[in-house]
């Protein structure tokens, strides 16, 4: 049985052409409480692009970090996996009780059971050309930002970039040699995508988000509170943290580093 998202995580998709007023889920919702990072990209990607997608994927993963794609081959099934099925949301273009494509029928099981599956659609639903439209859009309102993996130029996921570009997404690929993904390339020449030339920097900074949000001092002091306030709050512990090069006081005002 089919089961709806509360009012409180509709938010996300206030940015798409039409605001859904229904999703369906099958998992768990407390990952739409975490970071979000969208993953899409070609069913036919490189084994490089492959090999690219699932480190990427664990290790953003191994920081709290939700891996968000659309379940289908190739690049979105190297992000789910790699993230592992209890760290990822699949976003599918049919009913939820209907397993498409049939080849990651299993992977959509392990979702349901320690991740978390959404759709637009009632059971019974089949994927068709617009469901797919939809369903990428969707992938995108989710993400605080969008990876195109891999991409030639008259690809649907360059529908996903013109998404991101709407909502005013950041957008990534990773580096490609002359001739490969010409589509996200061209982003690149462009200005409009920025290349993931080093995994870890592109993970730490969300590492270093997870730990402000894991420390309550931390999180006060990201609102740039003043000194006084600070050392009114949080005493000797503000001097251990400027100390440990955590935090640093500059104009009266104290900001994380």
């Amino acid at each position: 049985m089919n089961r709806q998202l509360e009012e409180k995580h509709l938010h996300f998709f206030e940015a798409m052409k039409k605001v859904p007023e229904t999703i369906f889920f099958k998992g768990d919702t407390a990952l739409l409480e975490r970071p979000m990072v969208s993953i899409v990209g070609t069913r036919t990607p490189s084994q490089y692009t492959k090999q690219m997608t699932a480190d990427l994927a664990h290790r953003l993963a191994s920081v709290g970090v939700v891996v968000v794609s659309g379940g289908a081959m190739g690049v979105d099934g190297q992000a789910h996996f790699g993230a592992g099925y209890d760290n990822t949301i699949a976003v599918m273009p049919c009913g939820l009780d209907i397993r498409y494509p049939a080849t990651h029928r299993d992977m959509f099981t392990q979702i349901e059971k320690k991740g978390l599956l959404l759709s637009q659609y009632e059971e019974g639903i089949k994927a068709a050309n617009w469901t797919f439209v939809v369903r990428n859009e969707m992938v995108v309102a989710l993400g605080d930002v969008l990876i195109v993996a891999e991409a030639l130029r008259e690809s649907g996921s360059m529908r996903s970039v013109a998404y991101a570009q709407k909502m005013g997404k950041k957008i990534y690929t990773f580096p490609h040699r002359v001739g490969e993904s010409d589509g996200t390339m061209d982003l690149v020449k462009a200005g409009e995508a920025e290349v993931i030339y080093d995994i870890d920097a592109f993970v730490s900074q969300y590492g270093q988000q997870k730990a402000i949000e894991d420390d309550p001092f931390l999180l006060y002091c990201q609102a740039n509170p003043s000194y006084e306030k600070v050392l009114q709050e949080y005493g000797e512990q503000l001097s251990m943290y400027e100390l440990e090069g955590k935090i640093k006081v500059d104009n009266g005002r104290v900001t994380v580093l």
